[in-house]
């Protein structure tokens, strides 16, 4: 079934106050009308689980060709080549590969005791100051230090890197990122001058190995990256990186200071860590939905979403579907059994930096726990970060014991 434009049940992805909490809506959208369209901004959207999560591996029939954000698809704007995120295979798969190397687990595993002294350098100031803002303190640091750790990028530079690209991420309340003055998509020009300086100055690290790779490309001609090409590679990986990290901390703060017996049991045993990450990815994804270009007619529950569609798959409804996740998918729960959800994709775009996100969630976690056990959060003087396309904090200040 399709709702009418008269119907209550309405998600809209530019209504502020809606998206401070749209699971309810969510879980009505999913319940009454598992194929939406919205007629005010021309979207269809599905939400149940098994439907985003098909919809999300036909890469053929919902294609990233023209963005995967709705208002870049519905402004048929020139995608840049090499945004990897705006692909479809095959030449996405020729890019994803490329970047792999970076995300190896012997690359990811090394960053482990790099990454706990340094949220232990930021945490260790704050024990006994009776505040700690979950996201300014932490969360928002955190990212561009793994990324400088991964890339060789200089401390002093890292903060300017991710700036750049969360610049073109944040909008007015309700705007929209076509809007943005910094322009819809991150160019990468922030990393001009470095890794200019890289390719007089070659080292063993990540930069200069993108900068001589080689690889076969869609014409099936050997080549290396163009200069264009490594600058939008580079600024994938810092704004993606940055933002799935930053959210999913300034969540952790909230959720668990409202299941405090929750945190309790992670102060006690340790060993629920992972599972606590899998569930604050579940139950609060950083990236709520997921647009594609709907490429031919395709029918869901007796209505046909026309080709040239804009679809937006709800990841956050999909990921609290009780068909998926029993009946009490709705609740929080850090001792639920994993399985997978759709916090970071599927498929061919399935997240790449998965396995670091989920490092550098344990990592914050574990350490939060070790210097504050208890903590309660000051939710007046929290602020929701203004995007249409990540849903997460700014600030996320806690008042300590």
């Amino acid at each position: 079934m399709t709702i009418d434009t008269s119907s209550d049940v309405r998600y809209d992805p530019y209504d502020v106050e809606l998206n401070r909490d749209p699971h309810p809506m969510f879980a009505r959208i999913r319940e009454e009308a598992p194929l939406y369209y919205n007629a005010q901004h021309d979207f269809y959207a599905l939400s149940r689980y098994d439907d985003v999560d098909a919809a999300l591996l036909d890469h053929e029939t919902f294609s990233s060709a023209r963005g995967a954000i709705l208002e870049i698809i519905k402004a048929d704007m020139e995608i840049p080549s090499g945004t990897l995120i705006f692909e479809d295979p095959p030449i996405h798969n020729i890019h994803r590969k490329l970047l792999s190397r970076i995300f190896t687990p012997r690359k990811v595993g090394a960053l482990e005791p790099k990454i706990r002294e340094f949220t232990a350098r930021c945490l260790d100031p704050l024990v006994g100051t009776g505040r700690f803002d979950f996201v300014a303190d932490l969360g928002s640091q955190m990212p561009m230090r793994v990324i400088g750790m991964l890339l060789g990028i200089p401390e002093a530079d890292q903060s300017n890197v991710i700036e750049h690209g969360d610049s073109t991420l944040r909008t007015e309340r309700g705007g929209k990122m076509t809007e943005n003055p910094n322009g819809a998509i991150a160019t990468g020009e922030v990393f001009a001058e470095f890794i200019d300086w890289r390719a007089e100055h070659p080292a063993d690290d990540i930069m200069t190995e993108l900068l001589t790779a080689e690889f076969a490309d869609e014409t099936g001609a050997t080549r290396r990256l163009g200069r264009d090409e490594l600058l939008l590679y580079l600024q994938v990986i810092a704004t993606a990186g940055a933002e799935t990290t930053t959210r999913l901390i300034g969540w952790a703060g909230k959720l668990l200071a409202e299941h405090p017996d929750q945190r309790r049991d992670m102060v006690a045993n340790r060993t629920l860590l992972p599972a606590a990450v899998e569930e604050l990815i579940r139950y609060e994804p950083p990236a709520i939905h997921i647009s594609r270009y709907v490429t031919r007619d395709v029918e869901y529950y007796g209505q046909t979403v026309p080709a040239g569609s804009a679809m937006v798959t709800l990841v956050a409804a999909a990921n609290r579907d009780p068909r998926r996740f029993g009946s009490d998918a709705h609740e929080f729960n850090v001792h639920r059994p994993i399985r997978q959800h759709l916090g970071f994709g599927v498929g061919t775009h399935f997240c790449l930096g998965n396995a670091l996100a989920r490092m550098e969630g344990r990592i914050a976690l574990d350490e939060i726990l070790d210097r504050f056990p208890e903590w309660e959060v000051d939710l007046t003087h929290a602020e929701i970060s203004p995007t249409s396309t990540v849903r997460g904090w700014e600030s996320m200040p806690a008042v300590l014991p």
